[in-house]
């Protein structure tokens, strides 16, 4: 029995899953993610178009009347929100349809980003995809309106916000909001410290959307701003390919390097097996 071979040829398998385990739970997270977008749009093309203008007008008259901003405490991971606690029940059910926290779809084609905008920004939250901050504009654009959005960098079982700091002045952020789609062009990325709430504060008469993230990976001891300011109208190609499916996660190349080398190992165990009978012949 070629033990060495199999033992040999199992290493190299643990080996195979242990480096590849980033790449492989990450593509699975973003096909779960995908999925759920693909879901949601196909659901809210059912809707009435009455009442998704509802769900868009509420959140609009929601924004005029906030009054809040982003605090981030220095060990925390994420931003929370400054505001009226009791508005928390009002604002869960705003942009909340399917009653599933899903609000919507950003999309940062710069950087491969394609995720589902959630309530809040709870841990639980975060793990799954791109969370809105509380107490900030709800993401459905208007006049001296900035949502904030903000996802992790660096989880090993899913790629969110990791390159983040890739997206350069120009880039295009789109958002995808109950049938809406609204396109954001970025004019300013920054570092700073989590106390700096200010950057984070509404201007007045501009449409904004700033993401959120931690850096350096690891440490998260300061913030990734990176801030875009609306662009009307909304580009025809941008409109165009709004709510298909996204393109992501692509082909699973690890699943191919993966069988190659299982069908390698055994036919090199098969291999080793048949020199080895031969041998004692």
């Amino acid at each position: 029995m070629p033990w060495g071979a199999t033992g040999a040829v199992g290493l190299l398998l643990v080996g195979f899953g242990v480096l590849g385990y980033p790449e492989i739970a990450s593509w699975f997270s973003q096909y779960q993610q995908s999925t759920l977008i693909a879901e949601v749009a196909g659901t809210q093309s059912l809707e009435r178009s009455a009442d998704l203008d509802a769900q868009i007008a509420a959140a609009a008259r929601y924004n005029d009347l906030l009054i809040g901003g982003a605090l981030v405490s220095p060990d925390s991971r994420v931003p929370t929100a400054a505001g009226d606690p009791g508005a928390h029940a009002q604002y869960e059910s705003l942009l909340n349809a399917n009653h599933d926290g899903v609000m919507g779809r950003l999309r940062i084609d710069a950087i491969g980003v394609d995720l589902p905008i959630y309530h809040g920004t709870s841990e639980q939250t975060l793990a799954r995809g791109v969370g809105h901050l509380e107490g900030t504009s709800l993401p459905v654009g208007g006049s001296s309106q900035r949502a904030v959005l903000t996802a992790h960098r660096g989880l090993p079982e899913a790629t969110l916000f990791d390159h983040l700091d890739q997206v350069k002045v120009g880039d295009l952020v789109t958002i995808e909001i109950f049938g809406e789609v609204l396109s954001y062009r970025v004019f300013e990325t920054q570092v700073v410290l989590p106390e700096d709430s200010q950057r984070v504060m509404p201007v007045q008469g501009k449409d904004l959307v700033t993401l959120v993230t931690c850096t350096p990976l690891g440490i998260n001891s300061h913030r990734i701003l990176v801030t875009a300011e609306r662009v009307t109208p909304t580009p025809p190609d941008v409109i165009a390919s709004a709510g298909a499916r996204p393109d992501l996660p692509g082909f699973p190349w690890w699943a191919l390097i993966g069988g190659l080398l299982v069908v390698g190992g055994v036919a090199y165990i098969w291999r080793s097996g048949y020199a080895g009978e031969r041998s004692r012949r």
